[in-house]
């Protein structure tokens, strides 16, 4: 039988991570030793607060469908965790199956075949490819260190164009761990109105920001859409649940979607993530971040002594995000290398987009410094 596939399919790439994790688990299994600094996925377990709180729900019988739009104590919950000045009212929380469940509502709501939608290169893969898959256009803007990673107002207006329905902001950004300044965001929001357009703004690493207040989007505007996910700060990336908080006009739409794409998150895990803004389990959380800036304060260093070439400090997240051209391989190349010969597992540039892949590594820093020491070690005698 022929083999029928959707033309989108050629547009959307694998995760290439994925095949680096891949081959790691398979060179473990012949015995090898791996420092895994390539996967962007917190090294803690679970808070044990959590855990317990879902297996007293799986006790309590809560394994039946919720409501689409997520258990209301729990919309209730997130909305509170949102500071007086710019809370939103619990109707416009929506829980999903992670901030990928929410992306998908998003763009589902916004996009009609066409569209564009503004975002930064480099910047996380999936971000694009959800564009593709409801028949929108990703529109990928170079930025580099001179906007530190990031969108600018300018930027955002430059390239607008009458297709143009929306810009997504990322802060802290993947792969770069960077920021968009408050008062940047600010002029976005006000660039996107003027122009016509939405913001969608991830801010799923905003609990892990190091030396400064991360200020969240709402302060600017309750007209944009806010992307967050209980994985990253919360440690919870198996169990599949974040949500989205949407302007309040769209939320019909987002409930229609959202009961055909989902039916519901899995009913556990919300009651699971009601646990998550417990105060012990908080108090190990905020534990947590501090242990993450350890972290990124042995390796930045670490890695710019040896030769690779970082030009920002990333305030948030738990990456670094490393030109690796003068060691004269493009960076997938160099990932493998590193990988094969030193147990080493990095993440190489083509994953974020066309921005200068080739000259580009990801480290991630969601490991124990014991592990990064090593991983250190192991890449100062290979390449120095």
């Amino acid at each position: 039988m022929k083999l029928v596939t959707a033309r989108r399919l050629q547009d959307i790439e694998p995760f290439h991570v994925m095949s680096v994790l891949a081959r790691a688990h398979e060179l473990e299994a012949q015995g090898r030793s791996i420092v895994h600094m390539e996967i962007g996925e917190p090294d803690f377990p679970t808070a044990d607060g959590i855990r317990q709180a879902a297996m007293a729900a799986i006790e309590a019988g809560h394994t039946r469908y919720l409501p689409a739009l997520g258990l209301p104590v729990l919309r209730q919950r997130i909305a509170d965790s949102y500071a007086a000045d710019v809370r939103p009212s619990a109707r416009r929380v929506v829980v999903t199956p992670g901030a990928s469940g929410a992306l998908q509502l998003v763009f589902a709501a916004l996009l009609s075949p066409g569209d564009q939608v503004l975002l930064a290169d480099p910047g996380y893969p999936c971000n694009r490819h959800f564009v593709r898959l409801f028949e929108g256009e990703a529109v990928a803007i170079a930025v580099d260190a001179s906007t530190h990673y990031q969108l600018t107002a300018d930027l955002v207006r430059k390239h607008w164009t009458r297709r143009t329905v929306a810009v997504l902001i990322s802060s802290p950004a993947n792969p770069t761990g960077t920021l968009v300044p408050d008062a940047e965001m600010a002029a976005i929001v006000d660039t996107a109105s003027k122009l016509g357009g939405r913001v969608v703004v991830d801010e799923i690493y905003s609990g892990l920001v190091y030396d400064l207040e991360p200020m969240p989007a709402l302060r600017h505007s309750q007209e944009v859409f806010v992307i967050n996910s209980f994985s990253k700060y919360f440690g919870m990336t198996g169990w599949r649940v974040g949500w989205l908080v949407a302007p309040e006009e769209y939320i019909p739409a987002i409930d229609k979607l959202a009961q055909n794409i989902f039916i519901a998150t899995s009913a556990p895990a919300q009651y699971a993530a009601l646990a998550a803004f417990d105060p012990q389990v908080d108090g190990e959380l905020q534990r947590r971040v501090q242990l993450f800036k350890q972290r990124r304060d042995f390796l930045l260093p670490a890695l710019r002594k040896i030769g690779f070439d970082i030009k920002v400090v990333p305030e948030g997240a738990f990456y670094l995000y490393a030109d690796c051209s003068r060691f004269g391989r493009d960076s997938q190349r160099l990932a493998l290398e590193v990988l094969e010969e030193i147990g080493v597992a990095i993440t190489p540039g083509r994953d974020f987009g066309n921005f200068e892949p080739e000259r580009h590594v990801r480290f991630s820093y969601a490991n124990t410094l014991e592990q990064l020491e090593e991983g250190v070690r192991r890449l100062r005698e290979f390449l120095v």
